[in-house]
């Protein structure tokens, strides 16, 4: 139900903005939020946007990495700069409606996920 795209490879230094879009349903209401997985490596939070358009990033993405909605389009964005190796994943997008504000950076507190789009950054 939720598809996530715009990966692709980028040399050290560039950005790619990834999308998500819902299928059969909108955001309203969902907090949306970004992860991702390194090979051999724990899937990690990113970044996520709450009900009321709040943003909140691991710390280590701030400044780098923006989180934006766009509700005619239906769909959440992550902007991504200066993108390193390190940064090279597969990034998934993830959406639930209850999920509470201490719990959104746990990935198994949201309930629809997207496949996954792969961002590899070489240097």
């Amino acid at each position: 139900q939720l598809q996530a795209s715009g990966g692709g490879l980028v040399q050290a230094g560039g950005s790619l903005r990834l999308s998500c879009t819902a299928s059969g349903r909108t955001f309203s209401g969902y907090v949306v939020g970004w992860f991702r997985q390194a090979p051999g490596k724990e899937r990690e939070f990113v970044a996520a946007m709450w009900r009321s358009g709040a943003t909140y990033y691991a710390d280590s993405k701030k400044g780098r990495f923006t989180i934006s909605r766009d509700n005619a389009q239906n769909t959440v964005y992550l902007r991504m700069n200066s993108l390193k190796p390190e940064d090279t994943a597969v990034y998934y997008c993830a959406a639930d409606r209850s999920i509470i504000l201490s719990s959104i950076s746990s990935s198994r507190h949201y309930d629809y996920w997207g496949q996954g789009t792969l961002v590899t950054v070489s240097s």
